[in-house]
């Protein structure tokens, strides 16, 4: 998925110090989870101790252990309504975009139109 879209609505990035996972490791989970725009997200922990939101399709269990399927950053990208962004994958509700400086993060799909 690379595609060009445009800021629809300005959105800043939630957490200075988001959670960051690698494939294959392992999760805590701390049994909240959340309904977003239609999409089911859940409060985890990582080995390093950052806390935050994962899609429920990130994880799965093996031998009683969740673990990450594949590697997931929460960062977040701070963009302003105009903006022209490439969006480059989708999740629960969200794009991992790309902006003109080089410095990519998610943005709610809401937010964005295609150019």
């Amino acid at each position: 998925m690379s595609q060009q879209l445009i800021v629809l609505t300005t959105h800043e990035a939630s957490y200075d110090d988001p959670i960051v996972l690698r494939a294959g490791e392992t999760v805590v989970l701390s049994g909240r989870t959340d309904i977003w725009d239609g999409y089911t997200w859940i409060w985890a922990t990582a080995k390093d101790g950052r806390e935050g939101w994962i899609p429920d399709t990130l994880i799965e269990v093996h031998d009683g252990e969740v673990i990450a399927r594949e590697d997931y950053s929460a960062v977040e990208l701070t963009c302003f309504v105009g903006d022209v962004l490439t969006g480059l994958k989708s999740t629960n509700g969200w794009v991992w975009c790309l902006n003109d400086s080089g410095i990519s993060g998610w943005v709610p799909s809401r937010n964005l139109k295609n150019k």
